[in-house]
């Protein structure tokens, strides 16, 4: 017993898509067969039934209407499945046998293009990696907005630096060789970017053929000119993106028209612990937008530039001139109410060109789309007016040239698309009345084929004289004249004879006959050739792919300037003056988050002085909850947004350039990976012990206090040591901890400062005061900050007894211990007090206590602890 016909089509075009979900035409339905079938019913909760296909046994099969297939299609890619969309592609009235199939579409995480699948202020990056010997390269791009964007990572340490991008990236879709592609790679792949699907590439393995497909793209002779010249891995990783992508859309990509090269230290150098850390996207808790730095920036118009403002949080600039320069458009708005309001509002009413671009090239948009594009554009040269006046010899002028007004593009929409188009494109109504005349005569016919009926029957009756005469139809002979049989001496010679009845005879004529035809056959030329006239609008308009994407870009710059305007002057921001300098110093700085959703009516704003000589490390002392951690972060936050081009939450400020910020921020496990608290923060440490330049500010918030006191303050001593040492690194750092040991630092080493946050006592409570000033700070109030946070009132009692028992005693007495520092140049210089011996060893436990992770279980099973302790002494 033999496969049927369609089982055989069927089984021939999934062999060639083994990997996809193939959705297979028939009829109204797509249907899938054997393991798509268990697959689809189950993840989308539809019946599974069973079909005849020349087996024993039925194939199991479900099926959903094609009309309806947009929102399965989602939620199986959303889920990281890939779809191959299989349609009849022949006439069923012409075919001989089974009508041809073939697939005319690939749908995968990283190939979508349906904006209702995609979220609007995201890229969504299909992202290609070849590895060779000694470099790795990456090619990646958003297929619906067409940005292109290439680097490469060698040397020792490529793979921490790959690995940093593929993070910052973050590809919902990963092409890779996996043949070529080292375990480290692999693994890291898997297990950090769990959301991406990633794709073994096979089908390019040989640079000459990746290159041809490269020139044929972008037209050129040599992939040198397009500065690729001994980068064999981007060409590699270039090649596989540009034909995967060609494959799955099935079209041309004249949209991608531009390669980006770029090296990640064309930017600052944010690794995913900072990104993490200072919450520049999404919250640490609950990896929510509200409560991010993106939540406060984004009051974006268009989802163009708040995608642009998402890349350019991520990517700060290094640059000074192009800081200014963006910072030198922000006055222009920040200045200028007027101008600012007209342009956003006008903003406000631009639809997404770039995706709307994306979706003329891939030939997938409606007659909405054509619409949304031409109110997009009609606005245009209304914003070319505003910037005018405003632009002669101003930063804005080269943002207003890049923007070309589209009349064309506008007038060819507006003389051919009716408003009210529907959905689809092949049901008619879409093209206006007066655009063609072929299709205007349809139109015509559909709507007045009755009244043309009765007007050759009326005047059929009054030519003939027979007043019975009467126009009839049915299915086989179509549009007839029916004349009874009292009346055929009166019947015309051109009248031809089609059926004899008892009572009466049926004729035609050739008038009758060409009416006919153009009302039969009126609805299905109508539909093909409205479909037609479409497909001509969408291959004019795609000759200006260049000019819309071009203008798309200017505009999203516009968007997120202005914004950043429009967010300083509601915010209280202010120019910062950015510079080559070492230094940053910030005079009432605030964090630009916190004052935004604390409870408390004033932010207490503080100042920064940093440089690289003689005030490049602050440690910073202080009681839990007194503002330290909010206070390093306000800082970084204050310097990455003055490189992104933004005003700052600050009196004033003055930003020597940073090539990377680090952190070392909070407490964290990473369990899946076997990694304690501890070793976390020693891995994130050695990162920046690593990597950190002189150019860089290191943020640093209570290393050493998941291990024991003395290991703890060991490590916190040598990495200051370290950090400050500038035959190391010297960068600007600021420091909070709870060892108060490391403030003796302070005029023993060149370049260490101490800055304490102020509190003020109420008898046995405090007010955290929130100002930082310079000092180090007496006590940690580490029992007042536990009363703070609910503790029960015997425990804070008890530990109030035992800390003043503790202090009570002589905590200075000789035996002491020392520790011998060290200069820039190694040499052993002098020493330092530490512990004198057990009693001090046991107060200086009691004063880290770190109450913020305490359980109320915890801080007893603590308290019984101590009193055994103090019970030794």
């Amino acid at each position: 017993m033999g496969l049927t016909p369609m089982m055989r089509q069927y089984l021939e075009i999934k062999e060639t898509y083994e990997d996809y979900i193939l959705f297979f035409r028939l009829g109204d339905f797509y249907e899938m067969f054997f393991d798509d079938a268990l697959t689809c019913s189950k993840l989308l909760e539809i019946t599974l039934t069973g079909k005849s296909c020349g087996l024993e046994e039925r194939a199991p099969m479900c099926g959903i209407p094609y009309h309806s297939a947009d929102s399965y299609i989602r939620k199986l890619v959303t889920m990281g499945l890939k779809i191959a969309i299989c349609e009849q592609t022949g006439d069923p009235k012409q075919s001989k046998g089974i009508v041809k199939r073939e697939v005319v579409k690939i749908i995968t995480p990283g190939t979508i293009t349906d904006p209702e699948m995609l979220e609007s202020s995201l890229n969504n990056y299909i992202l290609s990696i070849s590895e060779g010997r000694n470099s790795i390269g990456f090619s990646y791009v958003d297929i619906t907005t067409g940005k292109l964007r290439v680097t490469s990572f060698k040397g020792i340490l490529r793979y921490k630096d790959a690995e940093n991008e593929l993070l910052k990236v973050n590809p919902r879709e990963i092409l890779m060789d996996s043949s070529s592609l080292s375990i480290r790679m692999a693994d890291f792949i898997h297990s950090s970017i769990p959301q991406s699907v990633a794709t073994d590439s096979l089908t390019i393995t040989d640079h000459a053929e990746a290159k041809r497909i490269i020139q044929k793209q972008f037209n050129i002779v040599s992939t040198d000119s397009l500065g690729l010249s001994g980068e064999d891995e981007i060409i590699l990783s270039l090649g596989r993106l540009i034909q995967y992508v060609v494959e799955t859309q099935k079209v041309d990509l004249p949209h991608i028209r531009d390669v980006k090269h770029y090296s990640p230290s064309d930017f600052m150098i944010i690794d995913d612990f900072t990104v993490r850390n200072l919450e520049l996207s999404k919250t640490i808790m609950g990896d929510k937008r509200k409560g991010s730095l993106l939540w406060v920036l984004d009051k974006t118009k268009t989802s163009m530039g708040s995608r642009m403002l998402f890349k350019w949080i991520h990517e700060p600039l290094l640059n000074k001139y192009e800081i200014n320069k963006r910072i030198d458009i922000v006055e222009v708005f920040f200045n200028d109410l007027q101008t600012r309001n007209e342009v956003r509002e006008i903003l406000e009413a631009i639809y997404d060109l770039e995706r709307l671009t994306s979706k003329v090239v891939y030939g997938n948009l409606n007659g909405k789309d054509l619409i949304s594009l031409k109110i997009s554009v009609k606005r245009l040269p209304e914003m070319l007016s505003i910037l005018s006046k405003c632009s002669n010899s101003s930063p804005l002028s080269s943002l207003a040239e890049s923007i070309d007004p589209l009349i064309d593009v506008h007038d060819l929409i507006e003389s051919s698309i009716e408003e009210d188009s529907p959905d689809t494109i092949t049901e008619g109504g879409i093209i206006k009345s007066g655009y063609n005349e072929e299709l205007d005569s349809l139109n015509d016919i559909l709507s007045n084929g009755k009244l043309y009926l009765a007007n050759i029957e009326a005047r059929e009756r009054e030519s003939s004289g027979i007043k019975s005469l009467k126009i009839k139809y049915n299915k086989v002979f179509g549009y007839y004249i029916e004349i009874t049989k009292s009346n055929l001496h009166l019947v015309p010679e051109n009248y031809v004879r089609k059926q004899t009845l008892v009572n009466a005879e049926r004729y035609i004529t050739p008038e009758l006959k060409e009416l006919e035809d153009k009302i039969v056959n009126a609805e299905e030329r109508r539909s093909k050739l409205e479909y037609t006239i479409f497909q001509t609008i969408r291959n004019e308009i795609l000759k200006s792919v260049d000019r819309l994407m071009n203008t798309a870009d200017a505009l999203a710059n516009l968007d997120v300037l202005s914004n950043f305007a429009h967010v300083a002057y509601n915010n209280g921001y202010s120019k910062p003056d950015v510079t080559d300098s070492d230094i940053i110093s910030i005079k009432s700085g605030r964090h630009p988050v916190v004052e935004k959703i604390s409870n408390i009516e004033t932010f207490i704003p503080n100042d920064t002085d940093l440089d690289n000589s003689h005030c490049r490390f602050h440690i910073i002392t202080g009681p839990n909850m007194a503002g330290k951690s909010t206070y390093l972060r306000q800082v970084a936050l204050i310097a990455l947004m003055a490189q992104i081009g933004s005003y700052v939450p600050a009196e004033s400020s003055s930003i020597g350039v940073v090539d990377r910020i680090f952190t070392r921020v909070g407490a964290s496990d990473n369990l899946s990976q076997g990694q304690s608290t501890f070793m976390v923060e020693m891995s994130e440490l050695s990162n920046i012990l690593t990597n950190a330049t002189r150019k860089s500010l290191i943020i640093l918030d209570e290393i050493g206090r998941g291990t024991s006191t003395y290991d703890g303050l060991s490590i916190a001593w040598s990495v200051v040591e370290y950090i400050n040492n500038r035959d190391h690194i010297g960068a600007k750092s600021l420091f909070a901890t709870h060892y108060h040991e490391l403030t003796e630092l302070e005029g023993k080493l060149e370049g260490i400062k101490n800055y304490f946050i102020t509190v003020r006592e109420i008898g046995d409570d405090i007010i955290f005061l929130r100002k930082i000033k310079r000092g180090g700070a007496n006590h940690s109030y580490g029992v007042q900050v536990a009363k703070l946070a609910g503790l029960p009132y015997k425990v804070v009692n008890r530990a109030n007894e035992i800390l003043s028992e503790l202090e009570s005693h002589d905590i200075n007495r000789s035996h002491e211990s020392k520790i011998t520092l060290r200069e820039e140049t190694g040499k052993e210089t002098m020493q330092l007090d530490f512990f004198s011996d057990e009693r001090k060893k046991f107060i200086n436990s009691l004063k880290k206590i770190d109450t913020n992770v305490l359980t109320p279980i915890d801080a007893l099973n603590l308290l019984n602890h101590l009193v055994e302790e103090s019970e030794k002494l």
